[in-house]
């Protein structure tokens, strides 16, 4: 299997990965599931273990959590290498020359698009002891360019969740210019009041030249406004051990705001989080705002997401377009024609590629027949 499961953010795509890594599990092989960050590897290991737990199989499974910072190592080779654990989340930190699976049956990417061209096919070339290669399961939101075009060329199969878990609102969106960054506060606020949090997304972690919004800046900010906020910072540079414990004081609620830098960006989910408030919002792509508005709108309550633009920029075209649709699908058919294609037979991902026969915005229709020509009559697919 060569298989790419599409869903927008909050369709339950993490469930399908852990009913994969089960069914692996059962008939006796090993499966990996690899996420871009330590935040989200260790909420994927937490949800997978509950899920054993209810079932009684964590005993029988035992899955293994292997990060940069995961303690004892050798510890947890020790059990991939000889078979014990047969379900393995993990970061980079998997890609290791040192690690040598006992079976492995299942690769599975979530939000793939973070990895590298390199970094993805790593892992598939790794294969049992009777030389088959494994199944490879990516998940994404998002596509980035590089992803749709080999879709649209047959490079993997597709499978589309098109409907959330019920109860969910879709998103309200605002765009707004720093000069109502405090109408947005005060919003905040009321949310607050209900009993509801917040993210506030700077795309800088201190003071720079360029005078762009940061985070280490933005609690003194808005506390001097509303000191009564429970607020806390979060970016990638912290300890692991100080992340973790913010992000654990944010899902129970003892922090009501969270100012953070794009490390939230993906899989994080606490659903009484109503309001994101993405501060320069022009410096992000629209695959990286749709991903961080995705970690809100995850309850049954109304949410909102607040664009505001940096002094003095003109509203751009991408973020007037994000501001009114929700629709993963779209943005990634708008981000694939404003980025370009990228290089379906190389590493570049992102940028005007020139085919020789075929335009990939205009033939769409085109490809896909020839796709599923090539597809009946079994041939494979040439670059």
């Amino acid at each position: 299997m060569r298989r790419l499961v599409q869903g927008d953010v909050g369709t339950g795509k993490s469930m399908i990965a852990f009913l994969s890594m089960i069914a692996m599990a059962q008939n006796g092989y090993q499966s990996v599931l690899l996420a871009p960050t330590e935040i989200l590897t260790q909420q994927h290991y937490d949800s997978l273990y509950r899920l054993l737990e209810i079932n009684k199989l964590q005993q029988l499974y035992q899955p293994v959590l292997l990060t940069g910072s995961t303690q004892k190592k050798e510890s947890v080779y020790q059990k991939i290498m000889n078979g014990t654990a047969r379900m393995i989340i993990g970061t980079h930190a998997v890609l290791n020359e040192k690690l040598q699976f006992h079976a492995l049956g299942l690769v599975i990417t979530d939000e793939q698009h973070r990895f590298g061209v390199a970094q993805r096919n790593a892992l598939a070339s790794y294969g049992y002891a009777q030389d088959i290669r494994p199944h490879i399961l990516a998940m994404s939101a998002t596509p980035i360019p590089r992803t749709l075009s080999g879709i649209l060329y047959g490079d993997m199969d597709i499978s589309i969740i098109r409907s959330k878990p019920e109860g969910r609102k879709p998103v309200k969106n605002c765009l707004i210019s720093d000069k109502k960054r405090a109408a947005g506060w005060s919003f905040i606020n009321k949310e607050v009041k209900k009993g509801r949090q917040a993210y506030i997304v700077c795309s800088m972690v201190d003071e720079n030249e360029n005078n762009l919004v940061s985070v280490t800046q933005y609690k003194g900010q808005l506390a001097s406004v509303f000191p009564e906020i429970r607020a806390e910072i979060l970016f990638g540079g912290m300890a692991p051990n100080e992340k973790g414990t913010i992000m654990q004081q944010f899902k129970d609620g003892a922090v009501d705001v969270l100012i953070s830098t794009t490390v939230i960006e993906v899989g994080v989910n606490v659903p009484n989080a109503t309001v994101m408030m993405i501060e320069n919002a022009e410096r992000f792509g629209l695959a990286q705002l749709h991903q961080l508005r995705g970690r809100i709108g995850r309850g049954c309550e109304q949410s909102y997401c607040i664009f505001v633009q940096g002094d003095g920029k003109e509203e751009s075209e991408r973020l007037d377009f994000i501001a009114h649709t929700n629709d993963g699908f779209l943005i990634a058919e708008k981000d694939l024609a404003l980025r370009g294609a990228g290089d379906l037979t190389g590493t570049m991902q992102s940028g005007q590629k020139k085919f020789r026969i075929a335009d990939i915005y205009t033939d769409v229709d085109y490809i896909n027949q020839i796709n599923e020509y090539l597809n009946k009559e079994g041939i494979e697919h040439a670059e």
